[in-house]
């Protein structure tokens, strides 16, 4: 097994290999603005560091998100190319699952919650009950409005860092953002569990800001 995991949901550019068993190369940048600069020439350095061709990859991974729609997409149409060219299968993963499971490798138990920026002071997040067993649903919120949802257990992730009012209680050394290692650990266990996956497509939880304005004026001639 070779799986090729990506991520760009969070300001992370983020890539690793895994073999099954550990992850044996790895990437990792942190830039909101620069993901579709840094996320191929990441990808190479980590094929390269591992010896590895991208044609003997034999599964890709992708976080799906919550996240903002540009820096999501890129990670999205980058593992689809990636499988159109080779022929290996796309495994989509929520981002705050890869979140959760990371924190879990840093000594989290549960329950806790994942919270990301979400820009526009809101916050992408879900509950957990440990990690890997999700509770909630992916949701967007502002932080004053959950407080009580999320009260009385601790919190990970950059939006938990970023609204500390409402998330009180962020133990230190935990994960701010995305981890492809973390990532491609948990689709790893998951296949060999044979567990379902959801589909690589972009979970996205708000309207697109670009919209038809309304009582919009037909000109083309009659």
């Amino acid at each position: 097994m070779l799986l090729l995991a990506l991520d760009t949901a969070t300001p992370a550019v983020t890539v690793a290999l895994h073999d099954g068993s550990r992850a044996i190369a790895a990437s990792h940048q942190v830039d909101a603005r620069r993901h579709g600069e840094l996320l191929l020439p990441a990808v190479d350095r980590v094929l390269a560091e591992a010896g590895v061709e991208l044609g003997a990859v034999t599964g890709f991974v992708v976080g799906v998100g919550p996240g903002p729609y540009t820096g999501l997409r890129v990670g999205l149409a980058t593992a689809a190319a990636f499988a159109a060219a080779t022929g290996a299968p796309v495994h989509g993963l929520c981002t705050l699952d890869g979140i959760a499971y990371a924190a879990g490798q840093a000594g989290l138990d549960g329950p806790f919650t994942v919270a990301t920026d979400a820009r526009r002071k809101e916050v992408y997040w879900a509950r957990y009950a440990d990690p890997r067993t999700r509770l909630t649903e992916p949701a967007v919120d502002r932080p004053a409005e959950i407080a009580e949802r999320v009260a009385g257990v601790p919190a990970v992730g950059a939006g938990a860092l970023l609204y500390r009012e409402a998330f009180p209680d962020v133990p230190d050394g935990m994960p701010e953002h995305q981890s492809a290692a973390a990532l491609a650990a948990l689709a790893a266990e998951k296949l060999a569990a044979g567990e379902e996956f959801p589909p690589p497509l972009p979970l996205y939880l708000r309207r697109p800001d670009a919209q038809v304005p309304a009582n919009y004026k037909v000109v083309t001639p009659q």
